[in-house]
């Protein structure tokens, strides 16, 4: 009893001591509130990539980065993950993305930037550029919060003088 007591503390000794801990909590955390922060939008927007997709797909993004980190792989290996972790992503951001024949248009293509950009703060977030992501997060608020504004008015002011107008069907 004593063997298999022993096998199971060396399977869940992942942290070395408690601030590495801390850290790994700490990170997850982050990556949940800013992924959230940014898939608020797309949940009031109604796109099926809301709130709970972009906090996923942060704290996933931060994981890939924290596990390699810990298990201390050299920086031309952790470069190696974040393109894995850059291109799992695009296949995930490319089933967003819908070509409609009869419209002639395209849906979904901010919802895919946006799960992309998410990924690029989960991954700022797993190697510890907090800073970073925090400012890369209110960034991306202003383009998916505030350009919509403007955006609205030009196109309105487009189709008043009867231009044809190039707008972005998910905003």
């Amino acid at each position: 009893m004593e063997v298999i007591g022993d096998i199971v503390v060396s399977e869940f000794s992942d942290f070395n001591d408690l601030s590495e801990f801390v850290v790994v909590v700490l990170r997850l955390l982050m990556a949940a509130l800013l992924g959230g922060l940014l898939g608020l939008e797309r949940e009031q927007s109604g796109k099926p990539a809301g709130i709970r997709t972009h906090m996923l797909v942060c704290m996933g993004a931060a994981l890939f980065i924290l596990i390699p980190a810990q298990a201390g792989i050299s920086d031309s290996e952790m470069s190696r993950v974040i393109q894995g972790v850059i291109s799992g992503i695009g296949f995930l951001c490319a089933g967003t993305i819908i070509t409609r024949k009869d419209e002639q248009g395209t849906s979904g293509l901010t919802t895919a930037a946006g799960i992309w950009f998410t990924a690029a703060i989960g991954i700022a977030v797993g190697l510890g550029r907090e800073q970073t992501a925090v400012l890369c997060t209110l960034l991306a608020w202003v383009v998916l919060y505030v350009v919509p504004f403007f955006s609205r008015s030009i196109s309105r002011k487009r189709a008043e003088r009867g231009e044809d107008t190039d707008d972005d069907p998910e905003t």
